[in-house]
């Protein structure tokens, strides 16, 4: 047998040589690639990596900076970085292409925030937090943009800016909130008829919407009585507006079904959804007009039964549920039985927080089985009258991937309690830390109040109130 004795050309081995050396740099290169820019999909696994060498031994380490030390310091050369959940990060894909792979979303909600098209449709917005551990909310009570009345018109005397009528210490906490909530008392449009023989008809500019931006809005609501002011064409302008301006509304829709649909947002991988209704005006044929299956109106709760099945639907598909209701006696700091027939109901439906206007001055804070109440919050930027007034601060926990919770502490003292939430699996619930900040509308102008009178406000509002109380800070507890 004749053995071939032909020798390999040295251009040959050069080229294979080369070639060994530019894949094994690529390998190298991807993989410091992912130690110091992250291990991408790492996250959603068990958030451990494991590190392999050439010699076929491992290491598993943690996904974090001294990880990657680790990784860089491993003996006998790299050759892939492994999810310890098993997923092999595209073989490192640098390797061959030098482009690396998009990372996956994370998270309970990762494939509802993938699906754009759901998302718009459940009236769903992905918000930044300013805290991993918590969800920041706040609230106001009625704002009035109309020209034709007093705290509009002094605005554009003093020089037109949102810090002409609201203070910037006011301000700096509403931009500063996760979710700012205010209700918009009037309609934004250039026409329409005001109403046959209402005293107060309330209509902006569209071109006013911008304030909302000012104030940092996040979410209005439009369930009031005067929001129909100028009939049902003006309402529509008002939905458009907003629309086109960025900022959802609730409350209120082009029918029934838009009408009574919430908001929800998804902060820190929790979903909290808001539900917005008016018991206002309190009659079967009221001047605002209530939504129904093909003609535009507010979501009315005067007959509370549709309102009360939002609720416990969303309870079932939301880590938080917030009703924000316009309800009340107007001018009085007495609470009437529909509003507390209606606490209990929303609260039994599933309701982590209720949170009421309409009355134009405050009310009574309470607990009802458990969920905080908070029965008016008064004008807040509305008119010319001298009025205590306040900033509403709630804070949530976020709920983990696990659903554990991992942020503030329940200030109140009660039990967390569990629901189903929207990602599969159980969520735990626990009550919101809430906070009143005090304020005063005082010559078309709100600002906080401090010292001695944000006591006096403190006191009034516990003086009032049965089965709540604030602390010195404005912490809202139980009362034992």
């Amino acid at each position: 047998m004749t053995v071939s004795t032909k020798r390999r050309s040295p251009w040959k081995t050069f080229t294979v040589a080369l070639s060994v050396v530019l894949l094994f740099g690529g390998i190298v290169m991807g993989v410091t690639y992912f130690l110091h820019h992250g291990f991408g999909r790492s996250a959603a696994g068990s958030g451990n990596v494991r590190i392999i060498d050439q010699a076929g031994g491992s290491q598993s380490i943690a996904g974090n900076n001294s990880g990657r030390q680790k990784a860089e310091e491993s003996q006998g050369g790299l050759l892939a970085v492994i999810n310890e959940g098993g997923s092999v990060l595209d073989k490192i894909q640098s390797e061959f292409t030098g482009e690396l792979p998009e990372p996956e979303a994370a998270g309970r909600y990762a494939e509802f925030l993938a699906d754009p098209e759901r998302m718009k449709a459940e009236k769903t917005y992905a918000m930044e937090g300013s805290s991993p551990d918590t969800i920041t909310l706040a609230f106001a009570g009625d704002i009035l943009f109309d020209p034709a009345y007093a705290v509009m018109s002094k605005l554009k005397q003093r020089g037109g800016r949102m810090e002409d009528g609201i203070s910037e210490e006011l301000l700096t906490r509403m931009r500063s909130a996760d979710i700012f909530m205010v209700n918009n008392e009037f309609t934004y449009s250039n026409g329409g008829a005001p109403t046959e023989g209402k005293q107060y008809t309330f209509r902006a500019a569209p071109e006013s919407v911008s304030y909302l931006e000012d104030m940092g809005a996040d979410v209005v609501s439009l369930a009031n009585n005067h929001v129909y002011d100028y009939g049902e064409s003006a309402l529509i302008d008002t939905l458009r507006t907003l629309e086109d301006k960025g900022i959802p509304y609730v409350g209120a829709g082009r029918n029934l079904e838009e009408a009574s649909r919430p908001v929800s947002f998804i902060v820190n991988d929790t979903k909290i959804t808001i539900l917005s209704a008016t018991q206002i005006e309190r009659q079967d044929h009221p001047d605002t007009k209530g939504a129904t299956e093909s003609s535009a109106g507010t979501f009315r709760c005067w007959n509370p039964d549709r309102l009360i099945e939002a609720v416990a639907l969303a309870r079932q598909n939301n880590d938080y549920v917030i009703v924000y209701i316009h309800w009340g006696t107007e001018n009085t700091t007495e609470i009437d039985w529909a509003q507390r027939d209606q606490a209990k109901m929303i609260a039994e439906a599933g309701a982590d927080l209720i949170v009421g206007d309409h009355p134009h001055c405050l009310q009574p804070l309470a607990y009802v089985n458990d969920v905080p109440v908070i029965y008016s919050l008064g004008n807040f930027w509305f008119n010319s009258r001298q009025v205590d007034t306040c900033l509403l601060e709630v804070e949530f926990p976020a709920v983990s991937a696990m659903g554990q919770m991992t942020g503030a502490a329940d200030m109140s003292g009660s039990e967390q309690a569990g629901s189903a939430d929207a990602a599969g699996g159980q969520s735990v619930r626990q009550k919101p830390v809430v906070r009143i900040v005090p304020a005063i509308q005082k010559d078309c102008y709100t600002s906080q109040l401090h010292d001695a009178e944000q006591k006096r406000v403190i006191d009034h509002l516990n003086g009032i109130s049965t089965t709540a109380y604030l602390d010195q800070d404005g912490i809202m507890h139980p009362r034992s």
